[in-house]
């Protein structure tokens, strides 16, 4: 794996997995390029607003939105299961800071379990399984937890704590409509806990221990600029992009590379640095090719769970001193998933 100077505190390095670091090395500053056969990408701040502003995404380019077993999600049950996860995700955020909680350990892991007790609390084993970062490891995987929780729910009695979300699921009745919305509660409340992990993992290994006067939506941006989880936006062949540009032709898929526009020299001063104090004159909402949660025109639905529980995090982050451990000088960024520092050892600094 090659290592990038990704500057931040002390000396660590960020080590990107090779086809990370190959799109980096060759394309960073370039507006449009070939990828693959059938394959452009797109990292010029324009031309990804433009083409995006072409067309919408499709279901199977939205993933709240992606067939279910064949099954289409309407918008309706989309929008039935993101207001549920939302409304656990507020009342989680209504509870005091905890005085006693231990975050030290491997990172993402562990502010993943904290994330997943916080806002689904302790609710039933079958429940609780959907939301693992080990179903990530193959679709199989998840698949079998969802069946087997389907098949063999039982209804909670009246002591067990439930969550909105799992209310849902156990509304429904038939198997068939049980493995649905199972698969949609996994769809749902994961990412929120994956997200949120890796989002603060890559804020503490570019920047812990923090500077008191940095405010956390500074951190947040800036972790968020340079090491993006939702690093790429995928966008099948249309017609409207062959027009917009004749580079691209009718067959090819467009791949928009926010990891590259958010890196580019024309767009940022200093755009490998952990620099947190340029967003106080930045505005993350506009600023162009800075596209953490997709294009306004289709932001991400969970963008207003993220960004308060990434914070609620920092805090205790902050308060108990966590920092990477001093032995620690070098972060591995794999090809899998969102975009994260693997096994980040955090410690009381």
């Amino acid at each position: 794996m090659p290592q990038r100077p990704t500057a931040g505190r002390g000396d660590r390095q960020v080590r990107f997995a090779p086809r990370i670091d190959a799109l980096l090395s060759r394309h960073t500053g370039q507006d449009l390029f070939r990828l693959e056969p059938t394959t452009i990408g797109v990292a010029g701040a324009d031309t990804m607003d433009a083409l995006l502003r072409s067309r919408p995404a499709n279901a199977e380019e939205r993933p709240t939105f992606k067939p279910v077993l064949g099954r289409h999600v309407s918008r309706a049950d989309a929008a039935t299961y993101m207001q549920a996860v939302a409304a656990d995700v507020r009342k989680a955020l209504q509870c005091p800071l905890e005085t006693s909680v231990d975050l030290t350990g491997p990172w993402p892991q562990v502010p993943h379990a904290y994330l997943r007790d916080l806002v689904f609390g302790r609710e039933l084993l079958r429940f609780r399984v959907l939301v693992d970062r080990r179903l990530e490891l193959t679709p199989k995987l998840t698949w079998s937890a969802v069946t087997s929780a389907a098949a063999l729910l039982r209804r909670p009695d009246s002591t067990e704590p439930l969550s909105k979300l799992a209310t849902l699921v156990l509304g429904a009745t038939g198997f068939p409509d049980r493995r649905y919305a199972m698969y949609l509660y996994r769809r749902v409340a994961a990412p929120i806990c994956f997200t949120v992990a890796a989002l603060v993992t890559n804020a503490v290994w570019l920047g812990a221990p923090f500077d008191d006067d940095v405010p956390n939506r500074h951190l947040i941006a800036e972790a968020l600029r340079l090491l993006p989880p939702s690093w790429n936006i995928l966008r099948v062949a249309a017609p409207e992009f062959t027009a917009l540009d004749a580079r691209i032709g009718p067959a090819d898929d467009v791949l928009l590379l926010p990891l590259l526009s958010h890196r580019d020299p024309a767009l940022w001063e200093d755009p490998d640095a952990f620099r947190p104090e340029r967003w106080a004159g930045l505005d993350p909402d506009d600023h162009p090719g800075y596209l953490p949660f997709g294009h306004a025109n289709e932001r991400c639905w969970g963008r207003h769970m993220v960004l308060p529980l990434a914070e609620r995090l920092l805090d205790l982050v902050r308060r108990d001193g966590l920092t990477v451990h001093p032995a620690q000088t070098v972060g591995r960024v794999e090809l899998d998933g969102l975009m994260e520092v693997a096994d980040v050892q955090v410690a009381r600094g």
